[in-house]
């Protein structure tokens, strides 16, 4: 009976065969890995776009309500004119001029002595380096005391002053506060807050809203 010798096939792969093989694999593991850093870097670019969208919308939100509960009533009457432009001196020996108005119930970034401050007269306004700041001070405070940095929103790079001129029909917008032609400064009706932070970049606009007749006109 004859044998048959076993060919050098079944013996393992060649030395070809196997640089081929490591090749390929190289080649494969190369292209995995690209397409991994690469889906790495837009879902990390998109988890920042979002995260940038949701400060904006929470910070617009707050603010709204801000303007919008400075139309309440104090007392049982409401504000005839609930806003208004108003230059004021900053902790650091530093004055701004911004967009007044107050809160009767204080807020929760306005805080004194661990609780919200009642009676907060409050002055937003833009400052160099720290964008939006809130700057606020109790009435039952002196004319003496200091007014205090409440909130600083760092994304907000500048805001947009829209004025509604009633005859014509028409809107105007500044980049600062105007004044009238009497000299005493206008108060704006609607304001636009532009937020920047990197290549993100986002605008949300808040009309001021004026109690009329007893009425909040929200």
């Amino acid at each position: 009976m004859r044998c048959l010798r076993p060919s050098a096939r079944s013996h393992g792969f060649t030395l070809i065969e196997l640089l081929v093989s490591i090749a390929l694999m190289s080649m494969l593991l190369t292209a995995l890995l690209g397409f991994v850093f690469s889906m790495t870097e837009i879902w990390g670019h998109g988890s920042e776009r979002r995260l940038f969208n949701q400060h904006v919308d929470a910070v617009t939100r707050h603010l709204e309500s801000m303007l919008r509960r400075s139309t309440l009533p104090a007392g049982g009457n409401f504000p005839r004119e609930p806003f208004s432009v108003r230059e004021i001196s900053t902790p650091d020996n530093g004055t701004v001029t911004g967009l007044a108005f107050a809160l009767t119930e204080g807020d929760r970034l306005l805080t004194w002595s661990g609780r919200p401050a009642p009676f907060a007269q409050c002055v937003l306004s833009i400052v160099p380096q720290k964008g939006l700041v809130l700057f606020w001070r109790s009435k039952l405070e002196t004319e003496t005391d200091t007014w205090r940095e409440g909130a600083a929103f760092p994304f907000i790079s500048a805001i947009d002053y829209s004025y509604f001129a009633s005859d014509s029909g028409s809107w105007r917008t500044e980049s600062s506060l105007q004044h009238a032609s009497d000299g005493t400064w206008l108060v704006p009706d609607m304001i636009t807050l532009h937020f920047i932070h990197g290549k993100s970049q986002a605008d949300r606009s808040l009309l001021l809203p004026l109690a009329l007749n007893g009425t909040p006109a929200f």
